[in-house]
């Protein structure tokens, strides 16, 4: 493993040192509270449906977004309400985290197979929207 030396004769681990410029980067960040107005939920269309889910059959080789994707297709409106912490909504003008499996872009994206396993598993429990919302936003927006 790679080291730096650091005064005094000690060499810490490059992945610490970086580990632990990222801690302090993500804290500033926190600090002066950058991100956090950018990320919104969208209201749920009342019509909405799970029509242009990806079928999970898609995914036979990865039988964990094969679930997330089967999951997606079983709760669209309550991911229609959620804001993707991937940013998908900047970048690839994606509408909601249903918008995500949509699209293979969810099966790629750790931040979106994530969101939408929460959502699956709160949904289960009888959890309302705005409490997974909460949750969501506690797992990623203390990170912007």
């Amino acid at each position: 493993m790679k080291t730096k030396t650091r005064g005094r004769g000690r060499n810490l681990p490059v992945p610490i040192l970086v580990l632990a410029v990222a801690l302090v980067a993500v804290a500033a960040l926190r600090l002066m509270g950058v991100g956090a107005a950018e990320a919104r939920h969208p209201d749920p269309r009342p019509e909405i449906t799970a029509q242009h889910v990806i079928p999970s059959e898609q995914y036979p080789a990865y039988p964990r977004i094969a679930a997330v994707y089967r999951e997606a297709a079983r709760i669209p409106q309550v991911l229609d309400g959620l804001y993707c912490y991937c940013d998908c909504s900047k970048h690839s003008a994606h509408r909601s985290l249903l918008t995500c499996f949509e699209s293979d872009h969810g099966a790629g994206c750790d931040v979106c197979l994530s969101e939408a396993t929460v959502a699956a598993e709160m949904t289960r429990e009888g959890a309302s929207l705005q409490a997974i919302r909460e949750a969501i936003d506690g797992m990623y927006a203390s990170a912007r």
